[in-house]
């Protein structure tokens, strides 16, 4: 496969993750879903692909012997960082979002991950992170609070 087609294909994977993460969101009627974690996974890997082969020459002000792509994960990460601290609110003794924000954060993550072909790791951290957005759930099921 040329080299065009496997960044497609990366792109594709992003959407795919992005929408898995997005859809547990969504089943659980939290405001930023499907949507959202699917551009924002999308976008990453596609910031991350341009990063590192869209700016192959080393132009005024690039550093010695070509680009820096750690500059563009690094505005990734902190962008989406930005966004997520904007879905975390304070009501009364409650905070809300957190979870949907560090959602968020992690499918910029796996974009990046996927858009650097890091295939196997990015997959891992998906797993990782959908168990650990499902376990709470889990451990409800099997180990029920007690009524008050």
């Amino acid at each position: 496969m040329n080299q065009e087609g496997e960044l497609i294909l990366r792109l594709i994977a992003a959407f795919v993750l992005g929408g898995l993460f997005g859809l547990e969101r969504e089943k659980r009627h939290k405001p930023a879903g499907l949507r959202t974690h699917t551009l924002v996974c999308l976008g990453a890997a596609l910031f991350t692909i341009a990063g590192l082969y869209g700016f192959p020459g080393a132009g005024a002000g690039a550093p010695p012997g070509g680009t820096d792509p750690a500059r563009v994960a690094a505005q990734i990460v902190s962008g989406v960082g930005f966004i997520g601290g904007g879905i975390i609110f304070k009501d009364q003794d409650h905070i809300r979002g957190i979870t949907t924000a560090a959602s968020i954060w992690l499918t910029a993550g796996l974009g990046m991950g996927i858009g650097a072909g890091l295939y196997l790791l990015t997959a891992a951290a998906a797993l990782l992170g959908l168990t650990g957005l499902v376990l709470n759930r889990l451990l409800e099921r099997f180990f029920p609070h007690p009524p008050e």
